[in-house]
């Protein structure tokens, strides 16, 4: 942030920290580390049970407490209770232009915005995505925000939080297990052995076997593995890989289940193989599919925590919009919409890819409709994508990303008109977000104000960082016009199409693409997918670089004269998904050379995680 707009009066964001605190806990983040500043905050944090009941009038049994700081909300009693009420909050999702590997500050943004909103005297809630510990250990750090713009206690949040993540790992791995050892026992016994375990033959076909195994962290070397090597009781083996648990099906049905029947239903129906005679086999075809529903069952309430300044948040479903729908749960979204006056939202990445599964996506599977859209952007990115030199993680930025360079951040500026093009093409209001820094220069602001403002966008510099939400009152006020404002939401593109029509729509309109170009693999699935009535009901869920509008990570800024190269499908029968796989999109993330956990520690002496940002 500009050193001018460094506070001289208390840098706490609520009045319940300013007296309470001495000196070196007050919040500033000119001195303090983000975990300083969350630890700073969590010491007077009111009871998270109690903050729930008094904002939101959600009532005492409906709060599933997991100690002082956290707790889940019983989602089956909140939404009977508040099923009836016409009632329904504004509704907005915080997306961003095409990200640096280092993030633009989105999840910081979303929680400055609803602590604005707290500012202006609205009942607000937000809903985002439970981090994962591959962004966490490695570059990019947690997903709590950042600065005065964050949510607490930071630490539980980053680690786990109410186990989430843990048990979509488990019941992953779990349904790997049957599946494995049902091939061990079919290679090594005959059928009436089988019978005496009242199995039948299912006759996998082990070079059709779809599902991997997942670990929640960045680990390249485990792309390509190998299974069951050692003797006939050792495994079956085979050819294996491991992908990041948040890509897992089961996170994308946590995603967009209503409720738990529909959950269990969904688990019920994932394809995990082939027969060798091309027929699917599903987790009930190995009967682990109840177990698995076992090990999500606390999953399906969504958590909740808060920001420094005592608003609430919901925690639900994950990340990685690139490669999974990287949206927070429709329940937490049908329970904020119907305690809030506004509910903000977080989708991932840019709204290439984010705000267009929000839309086609989310939107279209719950039925509610979005207000408006703030598009975060930094004048880093701009300059990026103005053909400044390549940002790389743990590595130092080029001068030309703190000296000014008003030329470079007028040319990068495409991409952010781009991203507005996306969102105005929705039908609904866009508000950009400025997130300075603090080599940010007036001069180079303003030509972000100017350009964006011609396109027909609001546009605010805002402070959330450095001085919480009164620094967001400003972009509060811009979303609330947004929101009044008269609006036509709709869809990229319409359910009934083919698939190959929905994947162009995409393409073409959101991308920039001039068409799409089918490999032979997916020339040959795509008939298919057509003709199945089933695929035609699923929702399409893209897969591509983040790094770029197009599927080429290195071609920044818009990119022109290109097609969208689809080398195949995967189906989520279980999620009912259809994911058009573009470019070469790894399931599974590497970890850098210089990954966060170098800095992550505990001090012995008060117990206390450190090094978390």
């Amino acid at each position: 942030m500009n050193a001018k707009d460094r506070t001289t009066t208390t840098q706490t964001p609520a009045k319940r920290f300013s007296e309470a605190s001495d000196k070196a806990h007050r919040l500033d983040p000119l001195t303090m580390k983000d975990w300083e500043i969350a630890e700073a905050a969590e010491q007077t944090m009111e009871p998270i049970g109690e903050l729930v009941s008094r904002k939101l009038n959600i009532n005492s049994d409906e709060i599933i407490p997991y100690g002082r700081q956290l707790a889940k909300i019983d989602y089956g009693r909140t939404l009977e209770r508040c099923g009836k009420s016409t009632r329904r909050a504004r509704y907005i999702d915080v997306t961003a232009i095409t990200p640096t590997p280092l993030g633009e500050g989105k999840t910081t943004t979303a929680i400055g915005l609803i602590d604005g909103l707290g500012k202006l005297g609205k009942r607000v809630t937000g809903a985002i995505r439970q981090p994962s510990s591959g962004p966490t250990f490695n570059v990019k750090g947690s997903a709590a925000g950042g600065g005065l713009a964050q949510c607490i206690p930071l630490a539980p949040f980053s680690l786990g939080l109410t186990g989430d993540v843990d048990r979509i790992t488990n019941a992953h791995n779990l349904a790997m297990v049957a599946l494995t050892a049902r091939m061990q026992h079919e290679r090594n016994y005959n059928d009436a052995r089988l019978a005496q375990s009242n199995l039948k033959r299912l006759d996998i076909d082990p070079d059709r076997v779809q599902m991997k195994w997942v670990i929640d962290f960045c680990a390249q070397s485990l792309r390509n593995i190998k299974i069951g090597i050692g003797g006939k009781m050792d495994g079956y083996p085979m050819d294996s890989a491991f992908n990041i648990a948040v890509s897992s099906e089961l996170m994308a049905i946590l995603a967009v289940s209503r409720n738990l029947e529909e959950m269990r239903r969904r688990i019920s129906k994932i394809v995990m193989a082939y027969d060798k005679q091309g027929n699917e086999i599903t987790t009930a075809d190995l009967e682990v599919d109840g177990a698995m529903a076992a090990w999500m069952l606390d999953t399906i309430n969504p958590s909740v925590i808060q920001t420094i300044e005592g608003n609430p948040v919901f925690v639900h479903a994950g990340p990685f919009a690139n490669i999974a729908i990287g949206q927070s749960s429709i329940i937490a979204d049908d329970i904020g919409t119907k305690v809030a006056d506004y509910h903000v939202t977080e989708s991932g990445f840019g709204a290439d890819i984010g705000f267009e599964k929000f839309c086609s996506m989310k939107c279209r599977l719950s039925g509610l409709k979005p207000d408006a859209a703030v598009i975060v952007c930094t004048v880093r990115a701009l300059k990026m994508h103005g053909g400044g030199p390549a940002v790389k993680s743990g590595k130092k930025l080029s001068e030309e990303y703190t000296q000014e360079n008003v030329n470079l951040v007028e040319k990068g500026c495409e991409n952010l008109l781009a991203h507005i093009d996306i969102v105005k093409n929705s039908g609904i209001g866009a508000v950009v977000c400025i997130n300075s820094f603090s080599t940010d220069t007036e001069a180079e602001i303003d030509a972000v104000r100017r350009i964006a403002e011609q396109a027909g966008a609001k546009v605010v510099c805002s402070q959330h960082w450095l001085k919480g939400g009164n620094g967001a009152i400003e972009l509060a006020e811009a979303v609330v016009e947004a929101c009044e404002q008269d609006n036509e939401f709709s869809f990229f593109y319409e359910q009934d199409e083919p698939l190959s029509k929905q994947v162009e729509n995409v393409a073409t309109k959101v991308y920039g693409a001039d068409g799409v170009e089918y490999s032979d693999k997916a020339l040959k699935q795509l008939p298919e997918l057509e003709k199945d009535e089933q695929v035609g009901r699923y929702a399409l869920c893209m897969v591509k670089t983040h790094l770029s509008l197009s599927h080429d990570q290195n071609l920044k800024g818009r990119p022109r004269n290109w097609k969208l190269p689809v080398r195949e499908f995967l189906l989520y029968r279980g999620a009912e998904f259809v994911l058009p796989m573009a470019g070469d999109v790894k399931m599974m993330p590497g970890t850098g050379s210089n990954p966060a956990y170098r800095g992550i520690d505990i001090d012995t002496r008060r117990g206390k995680v450190t090094g978390l940002f």
